[in-house]
């Protein structure tokens, strides 16, 4: 029996801001960690993110970032991006394609920042920024940080390095994979456009 989904694009829409809502809070969601693709000219790369809000009301999702990182200077010149998830057992491909915006030291920033674990505020307290060469293996934290020996308290100092990048959706490719035939569709979110696609 084909899910409510396999012929029917509402419910098509419906199933992609479930697997989105529930990726922010399931650690166990396949679509948690998407690949994150950007590029300016022929410097075009890809890595995994988190996922860390969706809003279906808005059309856009988020993820943390390092404003020292190598993406926020790509994307200070070319705010286009895509976004890719598969869910194996769900047989299920979204594609985002977005235009993004780097929020660094501002409202959203503070609010994201104050719902950030101890835990993972440890990425934001390298001393470098990611990518920086060493010569020898590092996670780029001092021992003491490495082996959270820090409060939360002190790792407020990485507030100044944290970042949320905000991808406004302009369009929506969804592909399910069914043996009794493959299903494609887009959402032009620009121009307010459904459409079926050849898989």
């Amino acid at each position: 029996m084909q899910p409510a989904y396999y012929e029917d694009i509402n419910q098509i829409k419906k199933k992609i801001w479930l697997m989105l809502n529930d990726a922010v809070k399931n650690r166990n969601s396949q679509f948690r960690i998407p690949t994150f693709i950007c590029g300016d000219g022929s410097n075009i790369d890809g890595r995994i993110v988190v996922l860390r809000k969706s809003d279906e009301k808005n059309n856009f999702v988020q993820f943390h970032s390092d404003i020292r990182s190598d993406k926020i200077e790509i994307l200070k010149k070319n705010s286009s991006a895509a976004l890719l998830f598969y869910d194996k057992e769900e047989k299920i491909q979204v594609r985002l394609k977005v235009k993004c915006i780097i929020n660094h030291n501002n409202e959203i920033t503070k609010t994201s920042w104050e719902k950030t674990q101890h835990i993972s505020r440890k990425c934001y307290l390298v001393e470098k920024g990611p990518g920086t060469e060493s010569n020898v293996p590092t996670s780029g934290l001092k021992p003491e940080l490495d082996n959270f020996d820090y409060t939360k308290e002190q790792s407020e100092i990485g507030y100044k390095n944290f970042t949320v990048i905000q991808c406004k959706i302009k369009s929506i490719e969804w592909l399910y994979l069914a043996a009794k035939g493959h299903r494609r569709a887009r959402f032009d979110l620009e121009n307010n456009k459904d459409i079926w696609l050849v898989p």
